[in-house]
């Protein structure tokens, strides 16, 4: 018999058993966790560097970086944010970090302080952690809930969910009334095939990123070669960094968009064209008249070798020779016709993805228990008393860099409060 289950020995899991275990130290508590380690996301993520959250502090921007969750996270982070996680682990002996893009890690740069923070402090507080204890079944009981193993039945007075993307415990909601969207990926790379990216994998470029509308994936040519901006064609839109990989393109701009468009991507079965313009700061139209400009001062200098931009010297080459433009061609010698497909290729590069890859580190879902049931001044169920969830459980993710993170902190944090009140 306990007086709270929490099951899930992830972040939002143990989060929220130290801070119930520090306002209620007589209550008994354990963490259920179907495997053999705890916190094993927590291990892998930010590269092994964990990154535990993000350095925005206005609630409001903050809860901007959330395409499911957006309008539900606002008052939570009121009550409990970034800087309030910071403190956390700073006041037991973590120092952290707020990196130039905002990125919070701890300065060890590794994962490993943050795991012995959380196990040390839920030991300190005698916390029990039950390792290899998948949950088959969960039930109410005449007071509270019953919660069965493989072999056991437990008892406890409350129960938290802290499972994040589990089917299985979708499942068993279920059957307690509660609605679960379908989960979809989210945070995911775009598969391309294409002879301007092929073989230069590793390179990264600051650009902007359009995926076009189902209605012109088939239309002439023309209504591909779109100034790089928003327009009646477009329904997604990011810039940052973009990572030319193996399998096509990554970075954050492109995980930004697959976080926004996770469920449509998947209704398109992740096949559809994006435009990226490769130099965001200029449209189609001022690049040509800038390379107008080049043609007069450089006439003598081949294309090629006399790279005007900042792009990477093996992208601006892969880009000429896709306008065409051979490897000893002179700026004085280039046709009109040249120069407009160089500008189309540098500002508004079309691109077929077939499929996606799965962003491991950061694996994410989109989708889970219905927003529209959870009470997030406490995160308990309404349609159950004593239920509470925390992290990824919820129909709640975020694009990368510390943000599903914080939802896990502040779930938990708010769920403790509630628990013990």
């Amino acid at each position: 018999m306990f007086d709270l289950i929490i099951v899930g020995g992830g972040a939002a899991g143990f989060y929220a058993a130290i801070q119930v275990a520090e306002r209620a130290p007589d209550l008994k508590i354990a963490i259920f966790e179907r495997g053999k380690t705890v916190l094993s996301k927590v291990k892998i993520s930010g590269g092994g560097r964990c990154n535990v959250t993000h350095g925005e502090f206005v609630p409001k921007d903050l809860a901007a970086n959330y395409p499911r969750g957006e309008k539900e996270l606002l008052g939570p982070f009121h009550a409990y944010a970034p800087m309030d996680v910071m403190a956390f682990f700073e006041e037991r002996g973590v120092p952290l970090k707020v990196e130039e893009d905002g990125r919070v890690f701890p300065k060890s740069d590794s994962s490993q302080s943050i795991i012995d923070c959380l196990v040390g402090e839920a030991d300190r507080l005698g916390v029990t952690v039950l390792r290899n204890s998948s949950v088959k079944d969960i039930n109410k009981a005449e007071e509270g809930w019953q919660v069965t193993t493989m072999n056991k039945h437990y008892r406890s007075k409350k129960l938290l969910l802290a499972t994040g993307s589990n089917p299985k415990i979708w499942k068993l909601l279920e059957k307690l009334g509660h609605q679960v969207v379908p989960p979809v990926p989210s945070l995911f790379t775009f598969n391309i095939s294409d002879n301007r990216i092929k073989g230069i994998q590793g390179l990264s470029t600051y650009a902007s990123v359009e995926v076009l509308a189902k209605k012109v994936f088939h239309t002439d040519k023309k209504s591909l070669n779109l100034k790089s901006k928003l327009d009646q064609n477009t329904f997604l839109y990011a810039e940052g960094p973009v990572l030319i990989t193996h399998w096509g393109l990554s970075g954050p701009a492109i995980l930004k968009l697959s976080a926004w468009g996770a469920n449509i991507l998947n209704d398109y079965n992740y096949s559809f064209r994006i435009l990226v313009n490769w130099l965001p700061e200029y449209t189609t139209e001022s690049m040509e008249a800038s390379l107008r400009e080049v043609k007069e001062v450089e006439a003598k200098k081949t294309v090629m070798r006399t790279n005007v931009t900042e792009l990477p010297k093996r992208l601006w080459k892969r880009l000429a020779e896709a306008a065409q433009i051979g490897p000893e061609k002179r700026w004085g010698d280039i046709s009109k016709m040249e120069l407009r497909a160089l500008a189309e290729q540098l500002t508004a590069s079309a691109f077929k993805v077939e499929g996606k890859s799965t962003f491991k580190e950061e694996f994410v879902t989109a989708g889970g228990v219905d927003l529209k049931e959870i009470n997030f001044k406490t995160f308990e169920s309404k349609l159950h008393p004593d239920l509470y969830f925390a992290g990824e459980i919820i129909n709640v993710d975020a694009i990368t860099g510390g943000f599903n993170f914080q939802n896990a902190w502040t779930g938990a944090y708010i769920a403790a409060q509630a628990i013990t009140s």
